[in-house]
């Protein structure tokens, strides 16, 4: 039965995204970001090997007094911070002639040590990096340049944020997403985005869904440790509230979820900022959402135990969810029948049949 269940499930993923994609006229096989996000599922989003070297380095770099320090010592290299008409569109820019890293001096002090950190994963791992987007068998060019460069930011998130180190202050701190970024002196997206790589063999953490959206809905970063089936098109379902944290700007917001399977889970969402800096650049808010299955909340900070939890009937996407009364939904259900409404209309858009 369970094999029976998966199989179908699978199927309807695979109807939903054929006529997604097929009403765009794209091959889903020549999409890059979706092969990365294979690759990067594929894997669990954790890469042992780069986190080995990561807290390696991450200490000589402390014993060499910082990131700048480093850089000049081990490659010669400066870091010089310039204005954004200088940098023409670039946040950060490697010139070998000047042996010279340049930095927009717009970006906040957690994006330049990232920037930074992810220079230097280019600098130092990078033949390592191009073995393992090697191995994923990426079929297009761009795809390969996607995961070189998904790698080079994980070698740098790693750097700022040692494994070892990062673990155990998730579990101090009991996933705390804003006091452990306070620990590592990085964003909260940052360290929401490291939350998800943490599943080392025997040293294993809360595994984590992320997803970054703006506020059309448009998903912009997805990565996976958990087991939450998001639908890979189409929107997502407007109950969830990571659709609604816009109106809360910054504020931590907590759901208890629950999909049409009966499968369960605890989402954390909140609004984050880039750009901006000066005056008058533009600033980009998005939506990011931490999500776990449920018997996972107690481990974390942000579950309040006192009380039983209320869970919200959401669905993967309108598509994929056949929930009768859902007066949010936006489509029909894949494979149910439209009810005529000649002598009955019902609270939902759709009424389709049993």
């Amino acid at each position: 039965m369970l094999r029976l269940y998966t199989a179908y499930k699978s199927d309807q993923f695979a109807l939903a995204d054929q006529q997604q994609v097929g009403s765009a006229g794209r091959d889903a096989a020549s999409d890059p970001v979706a092969a990365v996000r294979v690759f990067l599922a594929a894997h669990r989003n954790c890469f042992p090997h780069l986190d080995a070297a990561a807290e390696s380095l991450a200490a000589q770099i402390g014993h060499a007094g910082g990131l700048q320090a480093f850089l000049k010592q081990r490659h010669g290299l400066n870091v010089r911070r310039l204005p954004q008409d200088i940098m023409m569109g670039s946040v950060r820019r490697l010139d070998r002639h000047r042996r010279e890293i340049l930095l927009d001096d717009g970006l906040d002090v957690a994006s330049q040590h990232f920037q930074l950190a992810q220079q230097l994963a280019y600098l130092q791992v990078d033949d390592e990096i191009r073995k393992i987007v090697d191995s994923g068998g990426l079929s297009s060019d761009n795809a390969c340049k996607l995961a070189h460069r998904a790698l080079a930011g994980y070698f740098g998130a790693a750097i700022l944020m040692p494994y070892a180190q990062f673990a155990k202050a998730a579990e101090s701190k009991r996933y705390d997403v804003e006091a452990i970024s306070r620990r590592f002196n990085t964003s909260f997206e940052q360290t929401a985005h490291r939350l998800t790589t943490m599943q080392k063999p025997g040293q294993e953490c809360v595994p984590f869904f992320f997803i970054r959206v703006d506020s059309a809905g448009n998903v912009s970063k997805r990565l996976d440790s958990g087991n939450f089936p998001f639908a890979r098109h189409g929107g997502g379902c407007p109950l969830w509230s990571l659709h609604q944290v816009f109106a809360l700007p910054r504020a931590v917001v907590t759901q208890w979820l629950e999909l049409p399977d009966g499968q369960r889970f605890f989402s954390i969402a909140r609004t984050v900022s880039s750009g901006g800096g000066t005056y008058p650049s533009e600033r980009v808010t998005r939506a990011v959402a931490l999500v776990c299955e449920a018997h996972h909340a107690e481990r974390m900070v942000y579950c309040d135990q006192k009380s039983s939890p209320v869970f919200t009937p959401i669905g993967i996407s309108c598509r994929l969810c056949h929930r009768s009364t859902c007066t949010s939904r936006s489509e029909p259900p894949i494979g149910r029948s439209i009810l005529a409404d000649e002598f009955r209309r019902t609270e939902a858009p759709f009424g389709f049949s049993d």
